[in-house]
């Protein structure tokens, strides 16, 4: 299991963990919203059983008595008495300052009639009344409560997620700028003294076949030491001919690869196509993805490289015959640390997607893949200055 997996999975336990609080909030507050919604309906019941007793001309002084401290004693739960016509006789607990005022009347029975049943009240001589009452505001807090409660954790989530985000990719930054200083710094010193040494071989045996060679190589590092010291800072870009770039990586990788690995540049020769590049970084990039194409067709097959001129932008397509990518994983490949192989650190393509999209202002993603048939990336670069 590679480290992006890791990352994956812990902030997949993470997730799941806050679900799991969040409905567990949610079905212990419903627990409590029902409870509560019962209890609001027995105490509307009761308060018509006030009602209809201090109504009854038989009850007794000390019932009366009761009655009217049950009627008194609500005062959470919005009520509209009303008589069989559904004229209003009185309410309570409704906004003192409309309850002379029908039309809002009208609406918060309209709105007590949907939520609940009204509670009928018999009298004697085949009367009725009808109670009709509503949430009160405690419980339409509570009962609203839990989807609050989601979307703060819902909230916190996504904070969270972005801090954590914003926090990795900035630690990430610092571990690659100070690791490319390092390196530039620690291959500068002997880089040095193989430049000296060359150049003593050289009084001696100037046109010797190893000797050019070595110089080639010495040039190779001194290309990898410019390179690893531009991480971190913003290099300078200038104009230049992407087909000649272009021949010049193919060149080096040809080089260094297998006679079984074809490649092929079309659109070189069709027109003169120029865009502001680091040479140096942008090679970087090419010769990573070059590297990754090879690994994919296990140092058999065909590697295609296509210019296409579109105005303001390039797109240079490197097109493989290796075994392809799903299409999950599209993205996936430039997240640092995952690879697909049993060796390297999965750096490659991330640094080449850092070098493209910061560094030049570009853009590179997985145009398109088959499996065991082969991927294309695409690079798009602006030609404006």
């Amino acid at each position: 299991m590679n480290i992006y997996t890791r990352k994956q999975r812990w902030k997949l336990t993470l997730l799941i963990a806050a679900l799991l609080i969040g409905i567990g909030s949610l079905w212990y507050t419903n627990q409590l919203v029902q409870k509560l919604a019962t209890e609001e309906k027995k105490k509307v019941e009761l308060w018509a059983e006030a009602t209809r007793q201090i109504s009854d001309i038989n009850t007794e002084p000390g019932d009366i008595s009761f009655a009217l401290s049950v009627l008194t004693n609500n005062t959470t739960v919005p009520v509209i008495l009303t008589d069989e016509k559904k004229q209003i006789i009185s309410t309570r607990n409704l906004d003192s300052l409309l309850s002379d005022d029908n039309n809002y009347l009208k609406q918060e029975l309209a709105e007590m009639a949907q939520q609940h049943e009204p509670i009928e009240i018999a009298f004697a001589g085949n009367q009725k009344n009808f109670i009709y009452y509503k949430d009160s505001l405690i419980l339409t807090q509570l009962r609203y409560y839990p989807y609050f409660q989601l979307m703060v954790i819902g909230l916190f989530l996504i904070v969270s997620y972005l801090a954590f985000s914003s926090s990795r990719k900035a630690e990430q930054n610092q571990v690659w700028v100070g690791m490319a200083k390092e390196t530039a710094h620690q291959l500068g010193t002997p880089l040095s003294s193989l430049m000296a040494w060359l150049e003593i071989i050289k009084l001696k045996s100037p046109n010797e076949e190893y000797v050019i060679e070595l110089e080639k190589d010495i040039n190779r590092l001194n290309t990898i030491t410019e390179r690893f010291s531009k991480i971190g800072s913003a290099p300078a870009l200038k104009k230049e001919n992407l087909t000649e770039v272009l021949e010049n990586s193919i060149s080096y990788i040809k080089s260094r690869s297998s006679s079984r690995v074809n490649f092929s540049l079309e659109n070189a020769q069709s027109y003169n196509v120029e865009a502001p590049l680091n040479v140096a970084l942008f090679e970087w990039v090419l010769e990573n993805i070059f590297k990754n194409a090879i690994d994919a067709m296990s140092g058999e097959g065909s590697i295609q490289i296509k210019i296409t001129d579109q105005q303001q932008f390039a797109y240079i397509d490197i097109s493989d015959t290796g075994k392809g990518i799903q299409k999950s994983k599209y993205k996936t490949v430039f997240k640092p640390g995952y690879t697909s192989k049993n060796r390297g650190w999965g750096l490659g393509l991330s640094l080449s997607k850092r070098i493209v999209e910061e560094y030049h202002a570009g853009q590179i993603f997985v145009k398109s893949s088959e499996l065991n048939k082969g991927t294309t990336f695409r690079i798009v670069l602006k030609k404006g200055a």
